[in-house]
């Protein structure tokens, strides 16, 4: 293990540049100081330690171009060690690198791997990312998928492509339709004969806390909009490979969905059936089969939509094939 290469032992300043313009300063300083309690930078702002062109500021204060910053040593213990990636991983994601650009890239997400790091995970994929990419200044998480879930996933490695994207995620979410938004297409496997050969599911859905500290989404009258549409690829004798498509950007929005309509997804242990997932692991199914198989955006200015795909996994498509046989 490692301390965070960019925390800082001696005073720093740092020149605000137009893509870093418009951040709070609190916001700008979690970011350069990655592993420092948030306590801490906001402990640091309070004493006049953090100063912008000479000047103290408060935490919501917003950068401009040209703005230099003052950025005070803080001691290595106050930094949290970091976890190298071992190089199994980073040769499957050198290899799982499916677009990039000087200001973002999409990765095809390994199953299994969370995509940062927290409540127990010590390295995630942006964490490893990093860590690959040393030089890069800037590298953050546009939008998340689900540990389990494999496929697509944007890296931003400008701040105003991150606003950019995030901007049309955020209509999303909300279910806004405009002419260059972002289209996500995942592909699952239900369990059963899913009955119709296109179904649009719009459930609200909630994000609730159970007693043992287990976070669940449920279908209920006072959640948030949520809209998929599923359409069937192949029927299996007891499965349905579909494609979903999530108007909104719900958390678990698929396969909470898929469940309300009583085909819920092979291998979720959180909304699935344990003994459908014990005959699919018998098949050689070990995880969800969730794949965020394609992703469609418009890049700032772009009049035509950049389209980004990820094959199913080996293991998915052997699964595949053995229920063909069945």
């Amino acid at each position: 293990m490692k301390t965070a290469p960019d925390i800082p032992t001696s005073v720093q300043f740092v020149d605000i540049d137009a893509d870093q313009a418009g951040q709070r300063v609190d916001n700008f300083l979690i970011a350069r100081l990655k592993g420092v309690p948030k306590s801490r930078i906001y402990r640091l702002l309070r004493k006049g330690e953090v100063r912008v062109n000479k000047g103290r500021v408060k935490p919501e204060h917003k950068l401009k171009a040209g703005d230099r910053v003052r950025v005070p040593p803080v001691r290595m213990a106050e930094a949290k060690p970091q976890v190298m990636p071992g190089q199994g991983l980073v040769n499957v994601l050198e290899s799982s690198l499916l677009f990039e650009s000087d200001a973002l890239m999409v990765v095809n997400k390994p199953a299994g791997l969370a995509v940062h790091g927290g409540s127990g995970i010590n390295l995630g994929l942006i964490e490893a990312l990093r860590q690959m990419r040393p030089e890069s200044r800037f590298l953050e998480l546009v939008h998340r998928l689900d540990r389990g879930t494999s496929g697509c996933i944007l890296i931003a490695k400008k701040r105003s492509m991150l606003r950019h994207l995030q901007q049309a995620f955020r209509e999303k979410s909300l279910g806004v339709s405009t002419d260059k938004g972002i289209t996500k297409v995942y592909q699952a496997l239900a369990v059963g004969r899913w009955p119709n050969e296109r179904q649009r599911i719009n459930k609200p859905l909630e994000r609730l806390e159970l007693k043992g500290g287990e976070r669940i989404v449920k279908v209920t009258p006072n959640g948030k909009v949520a809209c998929t549409e599923f359409t069937i690829l192949r029927q299996f004798s007891e499965a349905t490979l579909l494609e979903a498509r999530p108007i909104t950007g719900r958390t678990h929005q698929i396969r909470v969905h898929a469940q309300c309509a009583g085909h819920p997804l092979a291998g979720d242990d959180k909304y699935g059936v344990d003994e459908v997932n014990d005959e699919m692991k018998q098949l050689g199914l070990k995880r969800l089969f969730l794949h965020a198989a394609k992703l469609q955006f418009y890049l700032p200015g772009a009049t035509e939509p950049t389209v980004v795909s990820a094959p199913l996994g080996d293991d998915l498509e052997a699964l595949l094939s053995r229920l063909s046989a069945l």
